[in-house]
């Protein structure tokens, strides 16, 4: 792997390290400022709406400030807004500063995707990409450890904890990574390892991506529902809500811990559909697992098993939409893929927080594993339109083939 890509992901580490405040954004709101467990969710909904606009923000800011300086604009302001949140005085103040940080929150996105797959060769990208998920993962194991310690204290340090790691994280990128200039034109001085895609070649006329966009946003909803609504389910059933840290932690070291399964010849085989129906039944068994747990024990035993199918899922997701671009494209397509995480963001907090204040914690896991089970058999259709697009493609090597006979 080139230097770059090592630098991205030890960045990302750091940065993950203190990712880990939005899980508690909904509780302290409920505990700070008095608020409704649905007020607290449409606080958050508010976040995930401004994370759409960001993210496509991301893309043009890099084409006219340069990559290195999008980066860094963008962690720079979460530091911002996540010490505003944790000095709030008031709900108004803390619902402001989490939009301000849904703007600037995946300006960071779209430019260090773009880099990691200009700075490999098309073989590598998945393994850039999984390097990226495990980087993510091992920041995770003190993320969540942290988390523990000072939600103990006070969840507003919290906040001041994910502001400092940003801005650690902004320090390496401005410091170390090579820098680039826009040029005439609005694009970026940094050329792509492959060339160009074909003229007219469009994502979202791609009937696979499309379908993996669907599956995926289904999938980012059940995720984002996870990450903000354990530590309320947590506390609903006696727990300590900041003791989701310590199971943020297991799943990190899960997915860290497990990686050599990903090489098992019986799963390397699999086709993508078929990985990805796999990943989904494993999700679906630990969130049943969620809905009939009242110890933390039982708890972690979920945990293992729905970060299993954690595991299968992102990287098989995110090498098959990488598969499926044409040369030069495959910024664009994940790009396109990502938008995935924002339009969850806007339901999960919504449909997580009403679940539980009118159902409880055991219908909202029973829920989320049922949506799971449809995921898997949703894969069906997937593995149709690849079937259809390998036909599609055989056609023109064949009268190729006959052409030059």
């Amino acid at each position: 792997m080139p230097s770059t890509v090592w630098l991205l992901l030890a960045a990302r580490a750091i940065n993950r390290l203190g990712a880990f405040s939005l899980s508690f954004l909904t509780v302290l709101i409920s505990t700070d400022f008095g608020a409704g467990v649905a007020t607290a969710g449409l606080v958050s909904a508010a976040f995930g709406l401004a994370t759409i606009p960001s993210r496509l923000a991301g893309g043009r800011l890099a084409d006219l400030l340069g990559r290195r300086r999008t980066i860094v604009l963008g962690l720079t302001g979460c530091a911002v807004a996540q010490l505003g949140i944790a000095a709030a005085g008031s709900l108004t103040e803390a619902a402001v500063f989490a939009v301000l940080l849904g703007l600037v929150f995946e300006l960071y996105e779209p430019p260090s995707q773009a880099m990691i797959a200009d700075s490999v060769g098309p073989a590598d990208r998945v393994r850039a990409y999984s390097l990226l998920n495990a980087a993510l993962a091992v920041g995770g194991m003190g993320a969540g450890l942290i988390a523990a310690g000072l939600g103990r204290w006070d969840l507003r340090w919290l906040f001041v904890a994910d502001a400092l790691s940003c801005l650690a994280c902004a320090v390496i990128i401005r410091i170390i990574l090579p820098g680039d200039r826009p040029v005439r034109g609005g694009r970026a001085a940094y050329r792509p390892a492959s060339p160009e895609p074909a003229a007219g070649t469009k994502p979202w006329r791609d009937r696979v991506l499309l379908l993996m966009l669907a599956s995926g946003t289904v999938y980012a909803l059940v995720y984002l529902q996870v990450m903000m609504s354990l530590p309320l389910s947590l506390a609903r059933r006696g727990m300590r809500p900041a003791d989701a840290g310590v199971l943020f932690t297991v799943s990190a070291v899960t997915i860290v811990a497990a990686q050599p399964l990903l090489r098992l010849q019986r799963l390397s085989a699999l086709s993508a559909p078929a990985a990805l129906a796999l990943g989904y039944v494993l999700l679906a068994a630990g969130l049943t697992g969620y809905a009939a747990a009242h110890t933390m024990t039982a708890s972690l035993l979920a945990t293992v098993v729905w970060s299993l199918g954690d595991l299968v899922i992102l990287g098989r997701s995110y090498a098959l939409v990488a598969d499926l671009a044409p040369p030069g494209g495959t910024g664009r397509y994940l790009a396109v893929y990502g938008i995935s995480w924002g339009i969850a963001g806007v339901a999960a907090p919504v449909v997580s927080t009403q679940i539980l204040e009118h159902a409880g914690p055991a219908a909202l896991w029973s829920g989320l594993a049922a949506v799971s089970v449809a995921l898997a058999g949703g894969q069906v259709p997937v593995a149709r339109a690849l079937a259809a697009r390998e036909r599609k493609q055989r056609v023109p090597d064949l009268a190729a083939v006959a052409g030059a006979s």
